[in-house]
């Protein structure tokens, strides 16, 4: 997916390989992704909001200003962070959703991991002439054959 296709005609077809507006609606409100339509007016908005900032070089503000000027949301950029904070079950269940599908075949019988590995300064003079970095601890673990797992790898199973 690039950035382009969020604001063409690949949009649609994004939304029918996710399972459809209906699936994906679901889905949110399921994980408490989109509960109320403040801003943005449905879950796939929400959704296309996210992966244009995931994938956009503008930053928060610009995809503000982008959906603004597109008639996507008229949201905040705080606002937009608010909903970004809470999207991660949500995210997690869609991509799930994907290996789990049987005609993606992404796995092939190869292990499948998808990690956070974000990485946070710590604080303090000796920390930073250090390199000291605190990791994230709880990274979630997906395959094809299981749902979301926490640290425990398995294998997927070739389609």
């Amino acid at each position: 997916m690039t950035h382009e296709s969020l604001v063409d005609d690949g949009w649609a077809e994004t939304i029918e390989l996710l399972g459809g507006e209906e699936l994906i609606a679901g889905s949110a409100r399921e994980t408490k992704a989109f509960l109320r339509p403040r801003g943005v007016r449905s879950a796939t908005d929400l959704l296309r909001l996210t992966l244009a900032y995931c994938l956009g070089k503008v930053g928060m503000r610009g995809v503000v200003a982008w959906a603004a000027a597109s008639g996507i949301a008229d949201i905040s950029d705080v606002a937009l962070l608010g909903r970004l904070r809470n999207a991660g079950p949500w995210l997690q269940q869609l991509i799930g959703y994907l290996l789990k599908r049987e005609e993606v075949g992404l796995a092939k019988g190869r292990l499948i991991r998808i990690l956070d590995a974000t990485s946070v300064a710590k604080a303090g003079v000796h920390e930073k002439k250090n390199n000291g970095l605190g990791v994230c601890t709880a990274p979630s673990i997906l395959s094809a054959s299981s749902s979301i797992s926490s640290r425990s790898p398995t294998r997927a199973r070739p389609s």
